[in-house]
């Protein structure tokens, strides 16, 4: 349940994490038209939802796509990107006969890696600068 200033609660949690998310095609072949583009957002909308978290952002060029992903803690992110790329590829490729055989070998649309990178809150200097001025308990 949403509350101020993006923080989200759960049961035993208060939380406001994003990642900033990457995919590349394979090879990076330029497959993507915009057709492709908005479909792969519904498709990795849904996704999300399955997952109880939030597709922020989103936008790709021919060869790859940045999702800007607002998730809870219990969401191993290595999962909900392994979701969203086997799904995204089975639809698409179910649904466009153009992107099922962009490729001589295989079946694949996505390459096996992917970027993951964490985002927003306070910079990393100010969250090690709080950390360090903790004040200990004397022995």
């Amino acid at each position: 349940m949403p509350i101020d200033d993006g923080f989200r609660t759960g049961r035993h949690v208060m939380h406001k994490m994003h990642a900033h998310l990457v995919f590349v095609t394979k090879y990076r072949h330029p497959v993507f038209a915009d057709t492709h583009l908005r479909r792969m957002e519904e498709v990795m909308r849904a996704v999300c939802e399955d997952f109880e978290t939030e597709l922020a952002e989103f936008n790709g060029e021919s060869n790859h796509v940045h999702l800007l992903v607002h998730f809870p803690p219990k969401v191993a992110v290595s999962k909900l990107v392994n979701s969203l790329k086997g799904v995204s590829s089975r639809m698409l490729r179910k649904e466009f006969e153009d992107l099922r055989f962009s490729y001589r070998k295989g079946v694949r649309l996505w390459s096996g890696s992917y970027f993951a990178g964490s985002v927003g809150g306070a910079p990393l200097s100010v969250v090690r600068q709080y950390i360090e001025q903790q004040q200990r308990p004397p022995v």
